[in-house]
């Protein structure tokens, strides 16, 4: 499986018990929204590899899973570190002004005077909104993705136009 045909959504913490069950840091909006899907795959030096999802639960600190075939604690924690994906087909397609962060990742961004303030690096949550981070060639702008800022995204231009001064 290629990086571009998976969507990551978090990473093994380490294990948990005896049993081969992994704790697992989900970076989505609802953790136990990872239940939905029955292959989940990780990756280990550089290379994916399919697990099938058998059982998990929602924990205050992340959630708790158990795969198929791994069934105890020395496996579990070998997989520590790993990331978790889901393959991209496999999710819901985002509603209108929606995306999905790994969809803006990458994109440029420029203001409405159509001047290159750089790429997005990444994105934050911050609890009030996402923030984006965008990295020019010589400065860092945090840009709060909200309807004030954002003017237009356009994933097939890849490209995002903000309201956002040069000064700010």
């Amino acid at each position: 499986m290629r990086d571009a045909d998976l969507v990551v959504m978090g990473f093994v913490r380490g294990a948990f018990g005896v049993r081969g069950w992994v704790k697992v840091q989900a970076d989505t909006q609802y953790a136990d929204s990872l239940f939905d899907y029955p292959e989940w795959w990780l990756k280990k030096d550089g290379e994916w590899k399919p697990y099938t999802f058998t059982d998990g639960s929602a924990q205050p600190k992340g959630l708790v899973v158990k795969f198929d075939g791994v069934d105890d604690r020395e496996i579990a924690a070998g997989m520590r570190g790993m990331q978790i994906a889901i393959a991209r087909d496999q999710l819901p397609a985002a509603a209108d002004d929606e995306y999905y962060w790994i969809d803006l990742i990458g994109l440029d961004v420029v203001n409405k005077e159509d001047i290159v303030l750089g790429k997005v690096a990444e994105l934050m949550e911050t609890g009030a909104n996402d923030v984006l981070v965008v990295r020019g060639d010589t400065d860092e702008r945090l840009i709060p993705f909200v309807s004030d800022y954002i003017v237009d995204v356009d994933l097939a231009a890849k490209r995002i136009t903000v309201d956002w001064g040069l000064d700010f």
